[in-house]
């Protein structure tokens, strides 16, 4: 398929997702305080899509009280109960190492709150890989879904802080079924290097840390800017021939600021759904937020689901 057939396409991105992950069994999912209607709802929904088992993780009593009100049927629900967040997000760390659940979802609680757990270095769910969040869009003006990171965790991420990102990014792509060799777009304000903007010589550096072996399993092409990024046309113009320039899987932001920003564009811009997650722990971590849609929400714990269902098939 050619670059300008992927942007002019628009395809049902996430209901292909949704149903590959229902072709796989429910997994038991960790539900940390889900405390709001949205947040609880998110869970039921995508329990009823055949997507999670949940287990809820917080007050019970304010839990049923929350499914009452909003008619939510949980009754076939394991619950656990945790007083407030915090001790939640405790709790649902534990369960994680005790086997109870193969993967997060964020309640009510605040991102910090339950990434403060995750990441603690006592008791907490780190690996020897940067933890790093990925907004899996599905943008109706592009043919293909496309990946966006990090635009949650990593503030300023220096260059082995984007090396992992960038391999936490493939690893999803390959994990969730999406295809093999994903094209990486390392985006900056230019698609030259100079040595005024630092994020086009460490766009540079990915490069040749690609060439060399230290990222693996794609192809990669930066500093790029978004216009010659995502148009074929852009990147012509400006004399760049590549096979990610105008076509890419996976947009590599310079920090988080640029990263939200341009997620957001596309979600209220473009009219893109976004799924997110947060990978590089022991077991994916969905993020959800209160104005996701309930196809982003059940593509959210369907991305995950894949991912952990291929680390499992993996052991």
């Amino acid at each position: 398929m050619s670059a300008e057939t992927r942007q002019t396409q628009s395809p049902s991105k996430y209901d292909r997702l949704i149903v590959a992950a229902k072709a796989v069994p429910p997994l038991p999912t960790i539900v940390v305080h889900p405390c709001d209607e949205t947040s609880l709802r998110g869970a039921v929904d995508s329990a009823q899509a055949g997507i999670i088992r949940p287990i809820l993780v917080g007050p019970e009593n304010r839990i049923r009280d929350i499914a009452g009100k909003h008619g939510l049927d949980i009754a076939g629900f394991e619950m656990v109960n945790a007083a407030h967040s915090d001790e939640a997000a405790a709790r649902s760390v534990e369960l994680i190492h005790a086997a109870k659940g193969e993967m997060l979802m964020k309640g009510s609680l605040h991102t910090d709150e339950l990434m403060r757990a995750v990441t603690a270095k006592v008791g907490g769910l780190r690996t020897d890989r940067r933890i790093s969040h990925v907004f899996v869009m599905d943008v109706p003006a592009y043919a293909e879904t496309l990946f966006v990171t990090d635009a949650a965790i990593n503030i300023f991420p220096d260059l082995d802080a984007k090396r992992d990102i960038i391999q936490n990014a493939i690893d999803l792509y390959v994990q969730a079924g999406f295809g093999v060799s994903p094209r990486v777009a390392i985006l900056s304000a230019v698609e030259t290097v100079t040595s005024k903007i630092p994020s086009t010589l460490e766009a540079a550096a990915l490069c040749k840390m690609a060439d060399r072996g230290q990222i693996k399993g794609a192809v990669l092409e930066g500093p790029l800017a978004f216009d010659n990024a995502v148009s074929t046309q852009a990147a012509e113009t400006k004399g760049i021939k590549s096979p990610v320039a105008g076509d890419p899987d996976i947009l590599l932001a310079p920090d988080l600021e640029a990263g939200n920003i341009l997620a957001k564009q596309l979600s209220f811009l473009a009219n893109a759904d976004s799924a997110g997650m947060v990978l590089g722990a022991k077991v994916p971590v969905i993020l959800t937020s209160r104005a996701d849609s309930v196809r982003s929400r059940i593509a959210s714990c369907g991305v995950a689901k894949l991912v952990a269902h291929a680390r499992r098939a993996s052991l």
